[in-house]
């Protein structure tokens, strides 16, 4: 049985809690955070709300703002003006911290904010897409000049119940996205061995879970999977199977999650190829044999095909154009080129 515990790593600190997202003011107060602005959506909100409606956190917040849908500079950019006023800059003010609960695209978009207003930032995370452990995020539309640099989440209150609770279909998504944050860092020049050993014990529990019956399901070790292949990334960086993903969600229009699924048994096949010792690894972490693993990956995830999820096929050749020009393509050893994106791509559509 994994305990709850506290986790205290470069200035940051994960509190991992069963029921931490309904405890959160109480965490927050333990934390030294007595004022501070709320991020999230109503679905969010509702999700941690106790059943009579009541939610201690939208009630102890300064204030509260919606993270619109679209895409995170629109919808960061959006609230600038609200929580990056210029007059904050002017006096040197210190705003209070930024909380944001739900999922990536919350996180994302709090992150964003906080890279012009200078906030701290805490998460709390109702989903796996582990950027609540990285400090990885998109820039406000029209504020890229004044940002300030990446931010990382200061503190974390990750709640296994919270973060799994999606319908089994998406939250295999999730978990695929989860299990390449680990899988994508393996080979890459910045891989240590902190990075691998917290990618493979990832994978390992995230497969583990994975494979029970939803009903009585380890929650509590597929969400400490995420948490764990959150941190990989975040050490070592993103690789292939990142910069494909994300190209298609932002010129396809594919959805975040469930193109991760999708893409991520031929991606891990084609870097297989490529750094067959890590990926043996990977595939005994999965249960499987590198020769299964994108086979064992498939089973995990079980993904749509992306021509099923509302993907604008007509964008293909221009996303393809647009990956060849990521700079994290040097990354990968033996860097593919134009042909075999293409395959790994249309074997994914």
């Amino acid at each position: 049985m994994i305990d709850d515990f506290t986790w205290r790593d470069a200035g940051r600190t994960v509190v991992f809690r069963r029921g931490g997202a309904g405890a959160a003011v109480e965490v927050l107060r333990e934390q030294g955070v007595e004022e501070f602005e709320l991020l999230s959506t109503q679905r969010a909100l509702g999700e941690v709300s106790a059943p009579e409606g009541a939610n201690p956190l939208v009630d102890a917040a300064s204030g509260v703002h919606e993270a619109r849908s679209g895409q995170v500079p629109a919808a960061a950019a959006a609230l600038l003006d609200a929580l990056s006023p210029p007059y904050l800059h002017r006096e040197g003010a210190r705003a209070p911290p930024l909380v944001a609960l739900g999922g990536g695209r919350v996180v994302d978009v709090t992150k964003a904010v906080a890279s012009v207003g200078g906030q701290e930032v805490v998460a709390i995370p109702t989903t796996m897409s582990g950027a609540e452990m990285t400090g990885s995020h998109r820039l406000p539309a029209g504020a890229e000049d004044r940002a300030r640099g990446p931010v990382r989440p200061w503190l974390v209150i990750a709640d296994p119940e919270a973060m799994t609770s999606q319908p089994e279909e998406h939250l295999r998504a999730s978990s695929m996205n989860a299990l390449a944050h680990g899988a994508d860092t393996l080979y890459l020049p910045l891989s240590n061995p902190v990075s691998e050993m917290t990618a493979l014990r990832g994978a390992e529990l995230i497969a583990t879970a994975l494979d029970e019956a939803r009903e009585g399901r380890d929650r509590v070790a597929l969400a400490l999977g995420s948490i764990l292949c959150g941190y990989a990334i975040d050490s070592a960086g993103m690789g292939l199977h990142h910069l494909v993903c994300q190209t298609l969600v932002r010129l396809c229009g594919t959805p975040h999650a469930e193109t991760n699924a999708a893409v991520l048994p031929h991606s891990t096949a084609l870097l297989a190829d490529r750094a067959p010792e890590v990926f043996e690894r990977l595939a005994e972490a999965l249960g499987a044999d590198r020769a299964s693993l994108a086979t064992r990956i498939e089973q995990l995830g079980r993904p749509p095909r992306l021509s099923e999820v509302g993907g604008d096929a007509s964008k293909l050749g221009e996303a393809i154009d647009a990956m060849l020009k990521r700079s994290e393509l040097q990354r990968v050893p033996r860097p593919p080129n134009r042909a075999e994106l293409r395959e790994l791509v249309e074997a994914a559509w």
